[in-house]
């Protein structure tokens, strides 16, 4: 909770919250990831992924299908 009281959006997703948006399991996402299909940038010793950088790998899949 921030000083004024309202809780903090997050910015950025881990491995594990991207699986489950994507409805994937770890293992496919990290691979997702390792092949630079999703972006992601290194955070200490964690992967982050931003919200839009998730969108965009949606759109990129599903442009591929129309």
């Amino acid at each position: 909770m921030s000083e004024n009281g309202r809780f903090i959006a997050a910015k950025w997703h881990t491995v594990a919250e991207v699986a489950v948006l994507l409805g994937f399991g770890l293992s496919k996402t990290k691979m997702l990831i390792a092949s630079r299909a999703i972006r992601s940038v290194k955070v200490g010793g964690s992967r982050r992924i931003l919200p839009e950088w998730v969108d965009e790998y949606i759109h990129r899949v599903t442009s591929d299908v129309a």
